[in-house]
């Protein structure tokens, strides 16, 4: 396991978070370095959008690995990059497609258990032969559950945490490194789901969600903050832009 790795995998402490602020290039890199991360993660769909592309694989895996060497040229922090849902149609093609992550010098991946553009996630089996396949490398793998993604959560939510129990024991076992369950902002949810998995749990921040630090206080690992940080900037730019072509004086 190399340095970056050894790194990347202990500031994943339950209760104590690693906080990413999503990235998109180098010098958006850069700047979140700047400002005091201690690691780096790129989120695809702003990485996918900074170039004019849809998320969901429409961005290359050349492009993508591109990108990353450019953000790992202007860091020494460990850097974790989106690989969606692992650029593969089977296990073999996500192992050779994380290798070149790994080769490229990236300490970990994030990787979905839902292939792109499809809502139905993939059988449990052949989302651990995928996940084993990229764990394989030696990267830490972040392990994407996307069981609570569009689920009624007031009906359904001990039956969702089970299901993604289920799911953590299975990427456990294949060497996933965490456990990744977006579009949860359930604090009992939350709380159980760490109480119970095999691996430390990533969360996905949500506007009227829990806090930092109140996820902090549920168990959580590792705390996200996915294409927020991209749309929250590409906002500022379009509404500056609209005032000074609308003939008033920018912010800036």
């Amino acid at each position: 396991m190399s340095d970056k790795i050894a790194r990347f995998k202990a500031l994943h402490v339950p209760g104590d978070p690693l906080i990413l602020v999503n990235i998109w290039d180098a010098g958006s890199a850069k700047a979140v370095g700047a400002a005091g991360a201690k690691a780096i993660a790129t989120g695809s769909y702003g990485v996918a959008g900074a170039q004019g592309r849809n998320d969901g694989e429409d961005f290359p895996l050349e492009d993508a690995l591109e990108n990353l060497a450019r953000i790992l040229s202007v860091t020494d922090l460990p850097v974790t990059i989106d690989m969606e849902s692992g650029y593969g149609a089977d296990p073999t093609a996500v192992g050779a497609s994380v290798d070149r992550a790994r080769a490229a010098g990236a300490a970990g991946i994030n990787m979905e258990d839902r292939l792109p553009g499809q809502t139905v996630l993939l059988a449990i089996a052949e989302a651990q032969a995928r996940y084993r396949a990229a764990a394989d490398t030696g990267l830490f793998v972040n392990a994407r559950c996307d069981v609570f993604r569009g689920a009624d959560i007031v009906r359904d939510g001990e039956a969702l945490v089970a299901a993604t129990l289920e799911r953590a024991r299975a990427y456990a076992d294949a060497g996933a490194g965490s456990l990744f369950v977006p579009f949860l902002l359930d604090p009992k949810c939350i709380g159980a789901i760490c109480d119970a998995s095999p691996l430390p749990v990533n969360i996905l921040r949500g506007k009227g969600g829990p806090t930092h630090k109140e996820l902090a206080s549920l168990g959580v690992a590792r705390i996200s903050h996915g294409h927020q940080p991209w749309a929250a900037a590409m906002a500022w730019l379009t509404a500056q832009a609209g005032q000074v072509l609308g003939g008033e004086e920018p912010d800036y």
